[in-house]
């Protein structure tokens, strides 16, 4: 969910106040959907996140941007060329609608200045970020082509032109009177639906919030308007009108009970009062930095993508296992063609040729009433050919048997390492861990080597803590980190943690400078618990021990190891209590 046109203009005046006349000091592109750019004024710098990402397209100030990548995508190469070094001279809004602009002065040829614009379409998946000089497409972060829309081309050298659904009214220029009237106009469907059709900018939440102060049902339908009802109605759309003029803005978000996003606005969302926890903030910009982190998982591309491989292959691990303990139950059944063999051979003048099935005495029953057996067999074949088909049928499955066993353990370890994977995965945070997992795959065969023209990331380190009695925490992230932080980084006497027959991080607390206190060990199996595919989980077994009883078999995959002599306890982790650690000065 994401602003309407209505609280976007709040957000934009927000930032056309704070950014005008700011220099554009750095351009980053942290992945295919997201811009940050640095802008510096007079006694402050502040970054601009832009982002088209289909799921969630905003904008908004943020202190700590994201990580950027080793090599800058073209698309910021080229906003570096044009823009960088300019100056913000306006950010506005085109009517109501969800498309806003930058408009920059750049110095030109022989010095004249030269006014470029950032186009921002915050519209879903229609999202884009277009730069434009003289209303001419210089590039765009996504470029749309005719076989894409034959409606709207995106394309460098086109005419920039809006996109379609521009002839709705403006909610806040509009006479109230005309806006009922044009409400009106066609009596079907909704109300809610209705007002978004009617007016420009104006999103379900906002919709519903007009219907809700005009004390109607929020089921109404138009055609079920009288004209009490049209007079609250455009009482309504009044107090609307009269919040945004007065330049009164109250920020604000609904969470429901499921710690989900319900609504968000630059006004209270009344309506939502009775279900949902209301969130206010002193700035639109807050409120969507909110938003951005409730309840949502933020990836890197190659992170999406390497979760996306890896869970494939586990489900592909999945359906073989299925089918091999299937293959499994049938093979344990050969004993059964043995007999059948032996019965067909004792009885080979009794059985006529081309016979479909033969009921004998089954000599390996010893129960007197229930000691036949019907046997199947191959009109095609002799009496003699049949016996013989059940013995190569034995045969085979006898030799299964092993094959099979063999099979499912190496599928089961194969599903637990994939499932470290994950574990690793979900939480990554920096372009070097996720490289280390795509080289980890890479080496076990999952997928194709890296192109050797690739710039070289530096190896990502474990993460390091400390406990409030000052004893150090070593968190390995990923299988080759759970290696290094086992068998590099820690002495025999150090405490090693690890959830208990679940996937996850290998946890070290270093105990060689003093006891480790049950607090201490706490902490530790608290990091272990969360770092692990438990992580969501509540009251999740740690197995910890002395590092001296962790072993690591030949031959063995990354982060694979074996340990005795542990003991168990029982946690449930809590982010807000990682995060606190995982921010310790260290």
């Amino acid at each position: 969910m994401s602003l309407d046109g209505l609280s976007l203009s709040t957000l934009l005046a927000e930032l056309n106040s704070k950014l005008t006349g700011g220099r554009i000091d750095k351009i980053f592109q942290t992945d295919k959907y997201t811009l940050t750019m640095w802008i510096r004024q007079p006694t402050q710098n502040l970054c601009l996140l832009i982002s088209v990402d289909p799921q969630h397209p905003r904008m908004h100030l943020i202190e700590t941007p994201p990580e950027n990548p080793t090599t800058p995508p073209a698309f910021s190469m080229l906003l570096r060329k044009h823009i960088e070094g300019g100056r913000i001279a306006e950010i506005g809004q085109h009517s109501l609608d969800r498309i806003a602009f930058l408009s920059i002065d750049t110095r030109g040829e022989e010095g004249v200045i030269v006014t470029k614009s950032l186009t921002i379409e915050l519209m879903g998946k229609h999202s884009n970020i277009i730069l434009t000089h003289d209303n001419m497409i210089i590039d765009a972060i996504k470029r749309i082509g005719i076989s894409t829309s034959r409606h709207r081309q995106v394309l460098p050298k086109m005419e920039y032109s809006y996109p379609p659904g521009q002839m709705r009214l403006n909610l806040l220029t509009t006479p109230t009177s005309d806006f009922i009237t044009a409400l009106t106009k066609n009596p079907i469907g909704l109300v809610t639906k209705g007002i978004v059709n009617t007016g420009i900018g104006i999103g379900p939440v906002t919709a519903r919030e007009i219907v809700w102060r005009a004390g109607l049902p929020a089921n109404i339908t138009l055609d079920h308007l009288d004209k009490g009802d049209l007079i609250a109605l455009s009482e309504a759309i009044e107090s609307m009108i009269t919040h945004f003029n007065s330049d009164l803005s109250s920020p604000t978000v609904m969470v429901n009970a499921d710690n989900g996003l319900s609504g968000i606005a630059s006004f209270p969302l009344e309506h939502l009062t009775q279900t949902c926890t209301p969130h206010h903030f002193s700035t639109m910009s807050e409120a969507v930095l909110f938003v951005d982190g409730l309840s949502r998982i933020q990836r890197l591309p190659e992170q999406s993508l390497l979760l996306k491989l890896t869970t494939d292959e586990i489900n592909r691990l999945l359906r073989k296992q299925i089918i091999l303990t299937q293959e499994q139950a049938d093979a344990i059944a050969a004993d059964e063609s043995r007999e059948y063999g032996d019965l067909l051979m004792a009885n080979l003048y009794n059985i006529s040729n081309g016979s479909n099935s033969i009921t004998l005495p089954n000599l390996y029953r010893e129960s007197p009433d229930n000691n036949l057996v019907t046997i199947l067999l191959d009109p095609r074949l002799s009496p003699l050919e049949n016996a013989r088909a059940y013995y190569t049928k034995y045969n085979k499955l006898k030799r299964a048997q092993e094959s099979l066993r063999e099979q499912l353990i190496q599928c089961a370890q194969d599903i637990a390492y994939l499932d470290s994977i994950v574990a690793a995965l979900e939480h990554a945070s920096l372009a070097a861990e996720l490289l280390d997992i795509r080289l980890e795959l890479t080496h076990a065969g999952y997928i194709k080597p890296l192109s050797k023209r690739r710039i070289p990331t530096p190896p990502s380190m474990p993460l390091m803590t400390k406990t409030s009695d000052g004893l150090t925490i070593l968190v390995g992230k990923n299988n080759r980190q759970n290696d290094i932080v086992t068998f590099k980084q820690s002495q025999p006497n150090d405490l090693w943690f690890h959830t208990k027959d679940i996937p996850g991080s290998h946890v070290i607390l270093r105990t060689s400078t003093q006891e480790p206190s049950l607090s201490a060990i706490e902490t530790a199996a608290h990091l272990a618990a969360y770092y692990s595919k438990a992580g969501q989980s509540t009251k999740v077994p740690v197995d910890y021990t002395k590092r001296r009883y962790v072993k690591k078999p030949s031959g063995s995959k990354p982060g694979f190891v074996i340990y005795d002599h542990q003991h168990t306890i029982y946690v449930t982790p809590d982010k807000t209590k990682v995060d606190a650690l995982v921010n310790t000065k260290r």
